[in-house]
């Protein structure tokens, strides 16, 4: 019984890739390395350690709108807390850009008074953010739904078709493969 991949016959090996099994698109680049170069599957682990740090140049670059995106949303995400429900945060921030009205001392005696006064001028801020990205996801699905690539299908073809310009003697299909299953989101 085959205990790991190098061990899978082709047919199985096969079967894990159209799964998108990442270590299955790796062992069968490394057998298309071994049938090029005509090196047993030691040997081809060098250029197979080549082939995956020359796939991850610039990814810390390509991945910054993600990172951007992930750091704004957590951040506005902690921030509206305070802004709504913290009675300190929530007049130092009306005094510096809402300059509403103060609800009376006696509306702001808890938490829940806070918010329901801050949020008169936080709803609609929200609320059109709220709906902006929305509108941005439902964009996006139209985009799927002809065929047009959001930036992150654009990534991945370019990361295939780099790796297969860079490595012209091994299998573009195989090569593509690989690209596109590899994690991408840190390098290493």
């Amino acid at each position: 019984m085959p205990m790991d991949y190098p061990e899978l016959s082709n047919d199985v090996l096969m079967v894990y890739c159209a799964q998108g099994d990442h270590l299955a698109h790796r062992e069968r680049l490394i057998r298309n390395i071994m049938v090029v170069d005509g090196l047993n599957w030691d040997a081809a682990q060098p250029k197979m350690t080549e082939i995956e740090a020359a796939n991850k140049v610039g990814m810390w670059f390509y991945t910054m709108p993600y990172k951007i995106g992930i750091t704004t949303a957590v951040t506005a995400g902690v921030l509206s807390i305070p802004l709504v429900f913290h009675l300190d945060t929530a007049l130092w921030f009306n005094e510096n850009f809402v300059t509403a009205d103060v609800a009376d001392p006696e509306d702001l005696e808890t938490w829940l008074e806070v918010g329901s006064w801050t949020w008169a001028w936080n709803e609609p801020v929200m609320g059109q953010l709220s709906f902006f990205l929305l509108t941005l996801q439902f964009a996006r699905n139209q985009m799927l739904n002809l065929k047009a690539k959001p930036y992150t299908d654009k990534l991945l073809d370019y990361r295939a078709s780099r790796l297969c310009r860079q490595f012209p003697m091994y299998s573009p299909m195989i090569l593509s493969d690989f690209a596109r299953s590899d994690e991408w989101g840190r390098d290493n």
